[in-house]
């Protein structure tokens, strides 16, 4: 692999017009086919379960009653200033209003409140119900937005008309500013962290080609396959986030090439042979971790895991290919400026930074008695005057791999450490210390994670202001929660002797159970002998309650055959709910079971030792159980909430912890490579375990800190959104990284490896000769591309 991305890199360099024009034509030809067969009015957001009980009942009601299968609003009448909707003069206004709405468009069936008795008890509200025959999905873009205007004429002085219900529930949500924030956030840490507006820019310029490939790529196909506006945000995000680090990586080794002195078509291939080889492989890590997301066996999740993988491939497409080419234009304009910040720091790591030789017995000084470091008084420690290289040039350690080091093992002093290497010094001088503040911080974190309750989210979590959430809330308030998510009973009577009176029965055997408020009169279909069964729960959608009334049901199911000898089906929105939380919770910890072995399966090729794996899948653990407890006290608890725009608290998403798992896992992995394999070079170079847990931090530091604060950044951007499902996932990913990053990869992995000391890099002799050398960093590339003898060949992190 890193031979092949050298000669790929050194291919896409030269031939860089080429290169940027067959990505142009790329963007180009997935506009043009999203233009003609795609686009954005085509996402579909319907959540199903194929071959779920509530999914079956759906498919049957398309024939058998039509107007009840598809997607449903409610007109919310309220009579104002002391009036009820029953007087005269505000029911002739519901009545002319209710006429209009049947003419809005798709509209099937318009249920008046003073035929469905839907009114509050004290008159002064009214809800009708809208009925389409077709799903949200399928409704027109225009829709709903004519079934505002064609009842805007009621809401007059004395009245007030909120439309809302399940059509609104999943609409797709509107985050076209996020992605603007997050470049620009993205362009000032990368401007910070190169000190160049021109280095800086390269990463956004080629992520954004990337993330322009892969969302016009997946519009084109929203005509023919189900794509939710979700996947399509999702996808956005974490697009933009890898295609920014990916090339973060790699424009971070090929800059120090460059301040080293090596010519830019050489220092470009060689860093597509080094970091471009961790780049693919942290790349194909999240891609296969998104794609695992299908076997879950719902549309709407494997349309989000497909929607994110292909984003990802795509931008470790565009960092192989696309950037080395555009390295080719910027030539040697990208290298640091003499005497300038940027150089001293390319040059600090470079020199000094490094240990003072490695286990081959490799001089510091040539024989012409040249010091290592130049300065005003050419010693390698300030203040002792003892000078490191003799004018004979003798060696200053040998081959058993003694080092000049200080006591803390760290590299040669005289040259500062940076601010990555002095936390690092910090967290593995007391280890076990450490950790135990670590676990301690991350498990107070994750307590509220054991309460937390799934549910898709309905209009109950929309924004405070919005006309869906001020009728559920009315509806809630005056008819009862239950009002917001009925369930239908679909029952097959065809067994019975008297279809009716078997509806009938069905229906007053459910209406007896437990939190059930009301159960509607059967509507038979003679033809079919089957009948519809509106049931009204006591609680809300949501609510744990009403699970438990939907599996009442379904569990008496062969009490109802026995007792009317009928068949019952569970279905609605609220059913749907239920069982796609069921799904998920069933694939959860399967999924996590696969994800962490593949972890550990992969660390252990690249890293060949027992604990790195172990301490990777363990920190992973802590992250994901911080993570889902921070959720948890934001969006179901309400702690902070209102700093991100949360104004009601709810259940978490049910997609969240598995879409979690595979995102963060994939990330986690991209920063385990790209610290710790700095670690294992400088540990087999010099065999010194602290040292090289130092040297780590020395060299990848500063470009793992800048990249994870560039995901989060791109993640937050995303928390402005008015999608509670987007909301929450943007804020999980956020804080996922930030953790993962910062308190997992920089404080955990640190202190672990210094506490385990040479057991870290341990692996027994016949496994070793099982497992294949995946060469991660490029070691095998050869003395003909290595880098001058001073440079190290991973990025510089200095300050």
């Amino acid at each position: 692999m890193p031979a092949f991305l050298h000669r790929l890199g050194r291919l896409a360099f030269r031939r860089r017009r080429r290169m940027l024009a067959l990505w142009l034509a790329l963007v180009a030809a997935a506009v043009v086919c999203m233009t003609a067969f795609g686009g954005t009015g085509k996402l579909d957001n319907t959540f199903s379960i194929p071959g779920s009980e509530s999914q079956r009942a759906l498919d049957r009601m398309k024939t058998d009653f039509p107007t009840f299968s598809g997607t449903s609003a409610q007109i919310v009448f309220t009579a104002t200033d002391g009036q009820k909707v029953t007087g005269p003069a505000d029911s002739a206004r519901i009545r002319a209003a209710l006429d209009a709405a049947g003419s809005a468009p798709q509209v099937a069936k318009v249920v008046s409140p003073f035929d469905a008795h839907t009114i509050s008890a004290d008159g002064t509200t009214a809800v009708a119900q809208v009925r389409y025959e077709v799903p949200q999905s399928a409704l027109e873009p225009n829709a709903l937005d004519e079934l505002k205007s064609a009842v805007a004429g009621a809401n007059q002085q004395g009245m007030r008309v909120d439309v809302g219900g399940s059509a609104f529930g999943n609409a797709p949500s509107q985050s076209h500013r996020s992605d603007i924030i997050g470049v620009g956030v993205a362009l000032v840490i990368l401007t910070l962290t190169f000190g160049s507006l021109l280095t800086a820019g390269i990463p956004v310029v080629t992520a954004l080609f990337g993330v322009a490939t892969a969302i016009f790529g997946a519009l084109s196909l929203t005509g023919t396959v189900s794509i939710s506006s979700t996947a399509q945000s999702l996808a956005l995000m974490i697009g933009l986030a890898v295609g920014i680090d990916y090339a973060l990586f790699i424009v971070s080794r090929h800059r120090f090439h460059l301040a080293h002195g090596l010519e830019p078509e050489e220092s470009a291939a060689l860093a597509m042979g080094t970091a471009g080889s961790a780049v693919v492989f942290a790349g194909l890590t999240v891609v296969i971790a998104m794609t695992g997301l299908t076997v879950v066996g719902i549309p709407y999740l494997t349309a989000m895991g497909l929607a994110a993988a292909g984003a990802v491939l795509i931008a470790v497409l565009v960092a192989i290919t696309l950037l080395p080419a555009i390295l080719g234009f910027a030539g040697t304009r990208l290298t640091p400026g003499p005497g300038s910040r940027a150089m001293r720091r390319e040059q600090a790591v470079g020199g000094a930074g490094e240990d003072a030789v490695g286990a081959t017995g490799d001089r510091l000084a040539s024989g012409t008695g040249e010091n290592v470091l130049s300065g005003t008084d050419d010693n390698v420690a300030g203040g002792t005057g003892e000078i490191v290289a003799s004018r004979t040039g003798e060696n200053v350690a040998s081959r058993t791999s003694e080092h000049v080091m200080s006591r803390t093992g760290a590299h040669v002093a005289g040259a500062a450490a940076n601010a990555a290497e002095r936390w690092f010094r910090l967290v593995t001088r007391r280890p076990l210390l450490t950790l135990v503040a670590v676990v301690a911080s991350l498990g107070a974190l994750a307590w509220p994670a054991h309460d937390m309750r799934l549910a898709l989210p309905d209009n109950g979590t929309a924004p405070s202001s919005s006309s869906q959430r001020i009728a559920f809330d009315r509806v809630g308030e005056k008819l009862g929660p239950g009002f917001n998510g009925p369930l239908l009973v679909l029952a097959v009577t065809g067994h019975s002797s008297d279809p009716t009176t078997a509806a009938q029965r069905v229906a007053a055997t459910i209406g007896a159970l437990p939190d059930v408020a009301t159960v509607g009169k059967p509507v038979a279909n003679p033809a079919t002998h089957t009948a519809l069964i509106q049931v009204i729960p006591d609680s809300a959608p949501s609510d744990p309650a009403t699970k438990s009334l939907v599996n009442s049901i379904r569990d008496d199911r062969a009490a109802i055959l026995r007792d009317t000898g009928a068949t019952v089906q569970v279905t609605g929105s609220t059913a749907v709910s239920v069982d796609v939380a069921a799904k998920l919770n069933s694939a959860l910890i399967p999924f996590a079971a696969v994800v962490i072995g593949l972890s550990l399966l992969l660390l252990l090729l690249v890293f060949r030792s027992l604990v790195v794996p172990l301490k990777a899948a363990a920190g992973f653990l802590l992250s994901i159980a911080a993570t889902l407890g921070a959720v948890v006290g934001v969006f179901q608890l309400g702690h902070l909430g209102s700093l991100i725009g949360v104004d009601t608290t709810g259940p978490v998403s049910s997609f969240l912890p598995i879409i979690l798992l595979a995102v963060l896992f994939g990330l986690a992995m991209d920063y385990e490579v790209f610290l710790v394999s700095r670690m294992r070079e400088s540990y087999l170079r010099t065999g010194n375990p602290l040292g090289a847990v130092h040297s780590g931090a020395r060299h990848s530091g500063r470009v793992v800190t800048a990249a994870a604060l560039i995901m989060t950044s791109v993640f937050a951007a995303f928390l402005t959104s008015d999608s509670t499902m987007l909301k929450q996932i943007a804020f999980a990913l956020a804080a996922g990284v930030l953790l993962d990053a910062f308190v997992i990869r920089m404080t955990f992995v640190p202190a672990v490896l210094a506490l385990t000391r040479h057991a870290a890099w341990w692996l027994p002799k016949w496994l070793e000769r099982c497992l294949p050398d995946l060469d991660i960093e490029g070691d095998r590339l050869g003395p003909a591309h290595a880098v001058p003898e001073s440079v190290p060949l991973t990025p510089s992190t200095a300050d």
